[in-house]
């Protein structure tokens, strides 16, 4: 295992226990990403790590259960091994102040016996368990299993609520019990490398932060977009549906990193809370969203798969309610900053759509008298976009001459993609980062709870409108673009021009 960490918490215990570690989000994600910094020296080699959770079992029989998943993300069995070597297991309910006082003791005996030369024990605790199951647990945690020497700090998982009220609820029931800098709420979008990189490439480069605004910006739109279904999580997708589930919380982190104005600072203790406040900022100059500014649409099954009705884990009692939840869905912001009035915000998610991808897409004004000056012949316009997933990359879509004899413009791009130029650094996964970033103590890439709810207060009467209104999602086929309407709609608004002749294949 190589050592590339040097970070103050390694001078400490430390113990990082997995509530609800029996259930697929710590199996998937968080145990992996624990691992993952445990190959790379990131957790030091005394650290305990501790599942929690309802079910019966041993330790050696959650070790034996957990290798599976670990093997899909690492082929060493030695690292794998020397990890769940510092795993132990405990079983307990998540509102039981004794048994949180049972697991003080296991923690202390694994630090002690992991780190006998320290006295200062440092403590995350890890909700991979539903928010009905936050304010019982951060109880029952403070009542009898917070650290006395160091620090005790708290990963929660989203949902974060409902709605404007349910959110609050949340924050009110957490904030009752631990301070905000206790509380660490993690949306993964915040860890992806693009998303992390967009602080610096737009405030760190000289050409481009003073064309970020409306008089050379024509329309920027982020979407996200997955070619498959629900998928058997129907029955969570009918209670949520997706503005709920993707674009109150992950694209509008994006909406605000990329509308904010600069923060005085990136690095250092005040920093965390100078980017906080400036995306905020930017999420209280939004405008209330309009009714005829949202298309949403629900797909239906096309070439032998099944549309979102047919997704047998929607409950029998919820079939009529699932009828009116979107499946996609493209909203309109208006934010009224001066760098930003009259530019168009389009946000866009949808399952089972054509293909996969996460992009932030920044279009430019066109070129002034640009046909006159190429005789008559048209220049697209330029578009700066920064794919988030599946393959990371920034490019410029720009004109260049057609090689040639004749003065022809084409589009062409200056291309930056990770894989090829990156290939060989160490490139973690969002929660990897961020769970580093919470042993850090750094909190600029988690959601604070005035930014949260400021988001819902957003949408909610947007989602109050819609339920209202008991809208009908527009049906469209698995595998498409979804509703023709939504490209109707960006023909409409004015701030976007499609290129239909341009195609983006990266470099590898």
């Amino acid at each position: 295992m190589a050592s590339l960490s040097k970070d103050n918490f390694h001078g400490s215990r430390l113990s990082i226990t997995v509530l609800g570690a029996s259930g697929d989000l710590a199996k998937k994600k968080t145990y992996p990403s624990l691992l993952d910094l445990f190959k790379h020296g990131f957790l030091p080699e005394h650290t305990c790590i501790v599942g929690y959770a309802r079910s019966a079992n041993t330790s050696e029989k959650f070790r034996e259960g957990l290798k599976p998943w670990l093997q899909k993300e690492e082929k060493d069995e030695k690292i794998i091994d020397a990890f769940l070597a510092r795993n132990t297991y405990c079983t307990g309910n998540y509102g039981s102040v004794e048994d949180f006082a049972k697991l003080h003791i296991h923690l202390n005996q694994e630090e002690a016996a992991t780190n006998p030369c320290k006295s200062e024990a440092n403590r995350l605790f890890y909700f991979a368990i539903p928010p009905n199951a936050f304010l019982e647990s951060a109880k029952s945690i403070k009542a009898s299993s917070m650290s006395s020497t160091g620090f005790t700090r708290l990963i929660v998982e989203k949902p974060f609520g409902h709605d404007l009220a349910s959110a609050q609820k949340l924050v009110d029931d957490l904030g009752s019990v631990f301070t905000e800098d206790h509380i660490y709420r993690i949306d993964h979008y915040l860890g992806k490398e693009i998303v992390q990189n967009l602080i610096m490439f737009r405030f760190g480069n000289t050409f481009l932060e003073p064309l970020m605004n409306n008089k050379y910006v024509s329309s920027i739109r982020i979407t996200f977009k997955e070619d498959f279904g629900t998928e058997g999580r129907g029955g969570y997708f009918t209670n949520y549906g997706i503005i709920r589930d993707v674009l109150q919380n992950h694209l509008m982190q994006v909406l605000s990193l990329v509308a904010m104005e600069a923060p005085t600072m990136v690095a250092g203790k005040e920093a965390g809370n100078m980017i906080r406040d400036a995306k905020i900022a930017a999420l209280k100059s939004i405008s209330p969203i309009k009714p005829e500014d949202v298309v949403i649409g629900q797909y239906v099954g096309a070439d032998g798969k099944p549309g979102y009705l047919e997704d047998d884990s929607i409950a029998e009692a919820d079939k009529e309610k699932a009828k009116f939840v979107p499946t996609f869905a493209q909203i309109i912001l208006n934010i009224n900053t001066p760098r930003w009035a009259g530019v168009p915000f389009v946000m866009k998610a949808g399952k089972a759509l054509e293909n996969r991808l996460a992009e932030i897409r920044i279009q430019f004004k066109e070129a002034p008298a640009s046909q006159f000056m190429f005789d008559g012949q048209k220049c697209a316009r330029n578009e700066l976009v920064m794919h988030l997933q599946p393959t990371e990359a920034v490019y410029m879509k720009v004109n260049v001459k057609e090689p040639g004899l004749e003065s022809k413009p084409m589009q062409s791009e200056l291309d930056l993609t990770y894989k090829s130029r990156f290939g060989d650094m160490y490139n973690p996964a969002a929660y990897t980062r961020l769970v580093l970033e919470s042993l850090r103590g750094n909190q600029e890439n988690f959601v604070r709870s005035d930014e949260l709810l400021q988001s819902w207060k957003i949408f909610s009467p947007l989602l109050d409108k819609l339920d209202e209104e008991k809208r009908v999602p527009l049906p469209y086929a698995y595998g498409s673009r979804g509703p023709a309407e939504a490209d109707k709609m960006l023909e409409t608004i004015g701030g976007f021009k499609h290129e239909e002749a341009y195609n983006w294949v990266g470099t590898e």
